[in-house]
């Protein structure tokens, strides 16, 4: 046995940092992506926008766009409205192929998006660059401050390990006190990759006490590993404040509709029940059914194992004062989320409050200096967001969507079922090719309030229960940031991973269906129900 090999101590949580566990390295297929996406990003933008002839950008029909836009068409007139449609066009498709094959970083293709979009004068520069002022914008950084109270505080590595200690008992009880840390933690940290680095060494921790290891896997490990991806994950989904992804699609929507931001009330209610209900399913589907475990997985294999997560929690010491200043200033943010209809004050304004408390000298909990801010995932957001102000100002998805729907000689009788069926069902799926999950927003929120207005529907009809399927990214480790962090602690293969994600997707179709004609459709955003 090697010096290595004989000194780690698998119960050290010092040995699950993310830094020390192993680099995933592209290869095959995800390698192949990387090299060709330039130079296919390339072939795309320049056959669009000079070389292709497409019918429906040629004879825009005015009737179809909305005020700005039309008004930006009787300006411009017919063919450079039409040329700036091709430009858009070409760079919303060479952003994609950019941004699936990551052949550069995904901020460095937001900063070319931007930019490019002001060469060809799809936008200004001021409402170009203003998108990094977007009110969204501003909640994902004031949102980054709050978490990094939780960070510098370790409030929550206090809360995950006292509730493990607490109350997981046997190893049923450990996968529910996950639960509660997941949902609790999605309340105030926006970032799922953060969420899973935080409680990564913790559950890695307990498998080992359970008997799983990198190189002794086992039912045990597989769904603690799993579970907690997906909780991570749906967790997100029960807040319009639990990624950047959920609050792009709900400034998508508002946007559509005239508002300035999508209420945290408005999403809670209707997307909480069903992330609930979703993660307790797939609890079962993974303990019970995919990997249920045996007698001897189901009790601790390493004697005293639990009691090195007490020594662990009794390392943090007393609650200081720093501690309880940190939950009251989250307790009074999310009191005020919670009731943003009430006193009318936006999310963002929140933030601003209470990460403006969080950095008060002598009062405050945090400097700036401590504050983790992700500028990359910043910028990589501003060119989501300089996207979709392009495809507002041009209208490109309605103009698409009614250009699809006539050559397929859909009409306008079709029946709003086969609609929401067919969205939903391409939303859901389409998690497992794609890689971000705020590009699945930018790219199928927009199509489906064009649908909504095509057809006469209200628009959250369709675009409200595609915004509650974008955390649905957790079938393949390619598919989000946590997915690809947590197969690197080598728990489980990607055959387990697919058996009981690619489960989970088809369950949470047939759950959004029945979403769409029970809760959807008693709040009012399904006015007619799904099917009837």
């Amino acid at each position: 046995m090697s010096t290595i090999e004989s000194t780690h101590d698998i119960l050290d949580m010092n040995n699950y940092r993310v830094e020390k566990l192993k680099k995933a390295q592209k290869t095959g297929f995800e390698k192949w992506m990387e090299i060709v996406g330039g130079p296919l990003a390339v072939i795309v933008f320049l056959g669009i926008y000079y070389f292709m002839d497409i019918s429906f950008l040629n004879d825009i029909d005015p009737g179809l766009l909305g005020k700005e836009s039309l008004k930006r068409f009787n300006d411009l007139g017919t063919q450079n409205f039409s040329r700036i449609n091709y430009a858009m066009l070409a760079i919303f498709a060479a952003s994609i192929v950019l941004w699936i094959t990551e052949a550069i970083p995904n901020y460095l293709t937001s900063l070319l998006v931007i930019i490019t979009m002001v060469l060809t004068g799809v936008t200004s520069e001021k409402l170009a660059y203003a998108q990094l002022g977007h009110p969204v914008m501003w909640l994902n950084i004031l949102s980054f401050v709050l978490a990094s109270m939780l960070v510098k505080t370790r409030v929550a590595k206090r809360f995950a390990l006292w509730f493990v200690i607490r109350f997981g008992k046997n190893a049923t009880w450990i996968f529910f006190s996950f639960i509660v840390i997941n949902v609790v933690l999605s309340i105030f940290i926006s970032a799922t990759t953060a969420k899973a680095t935080i409680l990564l060494p913790i559950f890695m921790v307990i498998a080992a006490i359970y008997g799983a290891s990198p190189d002794k896997r086992n039912n045990f490990g597989r769904n603690i590993v799993l579970q907690n991806l997906f909780q991570i994950n749906m967790g997100a989904s029960g807040f319009i404040t639990g990624s950047g992804a959920n609050l792009l699609a709900g400034s998508l929507i508002a946007g559509s509709m005239g508002m300035s931001m999508f209420g945290f009330q408005d999403w809670f209610f209707a997307a909480f029940p069903l992330c609930m209900i979703l993660i307790l399913i797939g609890w079962v589907v993974g303990t019970k059914i995919i990997f249920p475990m045996k007698p001897g997985e189901r009790v601790p294999q390493i004697e005293g194992g639990m009691e090195r997560l007490k020594e662990e929690y009794h390392l943090l010491g007393k609650m200081k004062f720093d501690e309880f200043k940190a939950i009251a200033i989250f307790v009074v943010v999310l009191l005020l989320w919670a009731t943003d209809k009430q006193h009318g004050i936006s999310q963002t304004a929140v933030a601003f409050m209470g990460a403006v408390v969080a950095l008060l000298p002598g009062i405050g909990i945090v400097k700036w200096n401590d504050v983790d801010i992700p500028w990359h995932l910043m910028l990589f957001s501003a060119g989501a967001y300089t996207l979709g102000s392009g495809l507002e100002v041009t209208d490109l998805p309605a103009i698409m969507v009614d250009s699809l729907f006539s050559h397929f000689g859909i009409s306008e009788q079709t029946p709003f079922w086969v609609l929401y069926l067919s969205l939903t069902f391409v939303m859901i799926f389409s998690g497992m090719l794609f890689q971000s999950k705020t590009m699945r927003a930018l790219i199928f929120v927009p199509i489906a309030i064009g649908i909504s207005q095509k057809f006469g529907y209200p628009i959250m009809s369709l675009s409200f229960p595609i915004a509650l399927l974008i955390e649905h990214v957790y079938v393949l480790p390619f598919n989000s940031k946590p997915a690809a962090l947590l197969y690197t602690t080598n728990q489980y293969s990607i055959t387990d991973t697919f058996k009981f994600g690619f489960t989970m997707l088809v369950i949470s179709w047939v759950m959004i269906i029945i979403w769409g004609e029970t809760l959807l459709h008693w709040l009012g955003y399904t006015p007619n129900g799904v099917f009837f």
